[in-house]
C-alpha cells in the first residue's frame, strides 16, 4: 500500500464492492421475493448477469490491451451507477417486476465484461509486475473485506429498509471509485510501452495455446468457477428453504463465507513468486471436499462454520490460479489473456447457474452444494493426473535424448 496510485484504487474498490455485495444479496432477496422462492427464477437472473462474460470477455480483454483502462474503468462504474438508480428507482416505487430484474441483470453483466478484465490488469500497471503478486493478495483482502461488511450489513439494512435502499446505496458507492481514479497521477502508472493499434482476441489465444502451464490451470479454473462458485444461487436458498432463516441470517451466512475469504488473501498477502501447480489442485481439491460438506451441515452454525473454511480454500484457489495465469503472460498480452480466466471462471456461471438452479428446483438447496462440490474435487484430481503425465513423458523424452 505504498504506492499512492493504488493505495487510492483501494480505498475506492472497498467502498465499491462493499456496495455491490450489498447489491447482491438485495437482488437475491427481490427475486425469491417476487416469485414464492423459485431457485429456478434466482438462476435464471444469476445466469443474465453472468452471460455477457461469456460472450463478450474476450472481445473485452482486447479492448482493455488498446485503450486506456483507466478511462475504461471509469467509464463502467459510472454506468453501473445509473443502472443501480433506475432499478432502486423502480423497487422503491413498488413497480419491480422479475422481467425488469432480469434486464437490469443482463445490463450489470455486460458493464462486468468490460470491467473486470480492464481492472485485472490495471493492477499491474498501478504497481509493476515485481509487486504484482503481493497488490493482487492485497486486491482480494479489500474485495472480501467489503464481502464482508456488504452482506452483513444489506441483511440488516434490508430487514429494517427493503431492498430498495440498499440498491441507491449501491449506486452511491460505485462514484467512490470514479472518484479514486480521477485523483491518481498517470505518469506513475506502469504501462508496457506503446498500445498495440489492433489487439486481436486470436493472437492472445495463440499465445496462450503455446503456453502449456497456463492451459490446465485455466481448464480447471473453469470447472471450479461453473459449478462450483455458485454461492449467489444456493447460499439464499439454503437460508430460506432448509434453514428457514431471515434476510439477516442469510447475510450473515454470505459474511462467514466472506470472512474466510478474507482470511485466505490476507495468508496469500506477502506471495512473491509464481505458485506451482500442485498448490493450485490442491487448493482446487479442499475447495471441493469443504463444500461438500457444507451441502450436508445440519444447522446454520455449521454451515456457517464450514462456510468459513469453504470461503478461504475458495480465495487461495482463486489467487494461486491468478498469480499463475497471469506471473506466465507477457504484459503486451495480459489483458487478452485475464480475459480469457475471466471468460472460464466467471463467464461459465450461466451455465452453471441454469445447471444448478435447474437442479436445486427439483432436488433442493442442498444438491447444488454437493453438485459444485464432488465436482471440483473429481476437477482437481483429473488435472493432477495429467500433470503427471505430462511430467512423465517429459522425463521420458529426456531420457530418449
Amino acid at each position: 500500500m505504498t504506492v499512492r496510485n493504488f493505495r487510492l484504487f483501494a480505498t475506492g474498490q472497498i467502498v465499491s464492492v462493499a456496495g455491490t455485495w450489498m447489491m447482491v444479496v438485495a437482488q437475491d432477496w427481490l427475486v425469491l421475493s417476487l416469485t414464492g422462492d423459485s431457485g429456478t427464477a434466482l438462476g435464471l437472473v444469476t445466469g443474465l448477469q453472468f452471460t455477457p462474460l461469456l460472450l463478450l470477455t474476450l472481445h473485452a480483454g482486447g479492448v482493455a490491451d488498446r485503450y486506456d483502462k483507466r478511462l475504461l474503468l471509469t467509464a463502467a462504474n459510472l454506468v453501473s451507477a445509473v443502472l443501480a438508480v433506475l432499478l432502486a428507482a423502480l423497487v422503491l416505487t413498488g413497480r419491480a417486476r422479475l422481467w425488469q430484474v432480469c434486464l437490469f441483470a443482463l445490463g450489470l453483466g455486460v458493464v462486468n465484461a468490460f470491467e473486470v478484465p480492464a481492472r485485472m490488469a490495471f493492477v499491474s500497471e498501478l504497481v509493476g509486475a515485481r509487486l504484482l503478486p503481493n497488490a493482487s493478495a492485497l486486491s482480494a483482502a479489500y474485495f472480501n473485506s467489503a464481502r464482508v461488511v456488504g452482506p452483513a450489513s444489506a441483511g440488516l439494512l434490508i430487514h429494517w429498509f427493503g431492498t430498495g435502499w440498499v440498491m441507491l446505496l449501491n449506486a452511491a458507492s460505485y462514484l467512490a471509485t470514479v472518484v479514486a481514479l480521477r485523483m491518481m497521477r498517470p505518469g506513475e502508472l506502469h504501462r508496457a510501452g506503446r498500445r498495440p493499434e489492433r489487439a486481436l482476441v486470436r493472437d492472445g489465444i495463440r499465445h496462450l495455446a503455446a503456453r502449456r502451464d497456463l492451459v490446465l490451470p485455466i481448464v480447471l479454473v473453469g470447472v471450479v468457477g461453473m459449478l462450483g462458485f455458485t454461492f449467489q444461487l444456493t447460499l439464499p436458498l439454503l437460508a430460506k428453504t432448509v434453514f428457514h432463516a431471515d434476510a439477516a441470517a442469510f447475510g450473515l451466512l454470505t459474511a462467514a463465507l466472506a470472512a474466510g475469504s478474507l482470511a485466505a488473501a490476507l495468508a496469500t498477502a506477502l506471495r512473491r513468486g509464481r505458485p506451482s501447480f500442485a498448490l493450485v489442485i490442491t487448493a482446487a481439491a479442499a475447495f471441493g471436499v469443504l463444500q461438500t460438506l457444507v451441502g450436508l451441515a445440519a444447522t446454520p452454525t455449521s454451515a456457517a462454520v464450514l462456510l468459513f473454511f469453504t470461503g478461504f480454500a475458495s480465495v487461495f484457489f482463486a489467487q494461486a490460479a491468478n498469480h499463475r495465469i497471469q506471473l506466465g503472460t507477457a504484459p503486451v498480452y495480459r489483458g487478452r489473456v485475464m480475459a480469457v480466466y475471466t471468460l472460464v471462471f466467471q463467464g461459465t456461471t450461466p451455465l452453471g447457474s441454469l445447471l444448478v438452479g435447474t437442479l436445486v428446483g427439483h432436488l433442493g438447496a442442498r444438491s447444488g452444494l454437493l453438485l459444485g462440490g464432488i465436482a471440483s474435487l473429481l476437477a482437481a484430481v483429473a488435472a493432477g493426473w495429467v500433470d503427471r503425465r505430462r511430467a512423465a513423458d517429459r522425463t521420458a523424452d529426456r531420457a530418449l535424448t
